[in-house]
């Protein structure tokens, strides 16, 4: 018999599968995988292709004069938004805790947070760099690894919610600005805004009006109810609004698109960054800022772009490897004066 974790009893899975359940048991092993993974690179090849045939086109003297025409200021806004954002990702980790009717310190919420996010975001594979991160960090405050991996579900969660409901506004709001982008009615952007905003008060009365328990590959998880489910939305688009809003402050001046629906072209980039599972969607991501973002050179948002990435991703990742190696630092630290004192007193004795 398995041990059940605090806060998450255990739930049987249903003997009877649902009709999904039935039609992949009776695909070959390993189709819907290998469907993913051909996606996944088909897309990765064609944002390539994008991507490549645009920086053939750059005059590369218009892009260093791009650099030098950013000021101090929209850097110093990038830099403080991007530690919003971060600070905003601790707390995930702090109400699936809370949640979980689990306790760990918040300094170790937050590094566990900061650090997971700020080396999946570079690396990919969250599933599995988020959990391991986690995994090292909470196994001090003794949580087992299933807690561990609630945590990072709870978490996914979290950061999905807050990337739907602002798909959904971006939609709606601004869907005069998107079909101006693209060309399409505007009424083709209203329609999937309001289904995706449908979608989420769904999902908000559902989990509000009773307890929910889904089981995923074995165990069961309890999903929150109407606090941390506000809790959850509410930090989800305050770290997104932060996140985009990075970006958005690095921007050249005279781009002709507001922060809501640049938001919802934003969420779009990220979302096909994460189908292609390239590490923090590289090259993804940038074919489709720049194939969306109107009205100023491909240099100049070319720049915004790469600053972008150098504050919001790469200084946060030198940042956690220096965190994790300091923290274990200590942690080797106090374990060998601990060794040493005990030492030196079985000796006087």
């Amino acid at each position: 018999m398995r041990a059940s974790t605090p806060g998450l009893p255990v739930v049987r899975p249903r003997e009877s599968a649902g009709y999904f359940e039935s039609l992949r048991s009776r695909l070959p092993k390993g189709v819907l995988s290998a469907l993913g993974v051909g996606a996944s690179l088909a897309l990765f090849a064609l944002a390539a292709y994008i991507l490549g045939k645009t920086l053939s086109n750059l005059s590369y003297a218009d892009l260093l004069n791009a650099f030098r025409a950013t000021s101090a200021t929209q850097i110093l806004a990038a830099l403080a938004l991007s530690a919003l954002s971060y600070l905003f990702l601790t707390g995930y980790d702090v109400v699936a805790l809370r949640h979980m009717r689990a306790h760990a310190p918040y300094r170790v919420a937050a590094l566990a947070s900061f650090a997971s996010y700020a080396i999946s975001f570079n690396l990919g594979f969250p599933v599995i760099t988020s959990a391991a991160v986690r995994y090292w960090i909470y196994s001090r405050v003794a949580l087992s690894a299933l807690q561990v991996a609630n945590i990072t579900v709870f978490a996914g969660v979290t950061f999905w919610l807050g990337m739907t409901l602002m798909m959904g506004v971006g939609f709606v709001y601004g869907a005069s600005a998107l079909a101006a982008l693209d060309g399409a009615p505007a009424i083709l952007h209203v329609i999937p805004g309001v289904l995706i905003l449908g979608g989420v008060l769904f999902y908000f009365g559902w989990v509000t009006v009773e307890r929910r328990r889904i089981s995923l590959r074995g165990h069961a998880l309890e999903l929150p109810g109407f606090v941390p489910t506000v809790a959850q939305f509410a930090l989800g688009v305050a770290d997104l609004c932060c996140a985009s809003g990075a970006l958005y402050m690095l921007l050249p001046a005279g781009v002709p698109l507001d922060f809501v629906p640049f938001v919802a072209v934003y969420i779009v980039a990220c979302i096909l960054g994460v189908i292609s599972h390239a590490p923090g969607g590289i090259g993804v991501f940038e074919a489709t800022m720049l194939n969306a973002i109107p009205g100023s050179s491909q240099e100049s948002v070319l720049a915004s772009l790469l600053l972008f990435r150098m504050i919001y991703y790469f200084i946060p990742f030198v940042v956690a490897l220096a965190l994790l190696g300091a923290d274990e630092g200590a942690r080797r630290w106090t374990t060998l004066r601990e060794t040493i004192a005990r030492i030196l007193e079985e000796r006087s004795n």
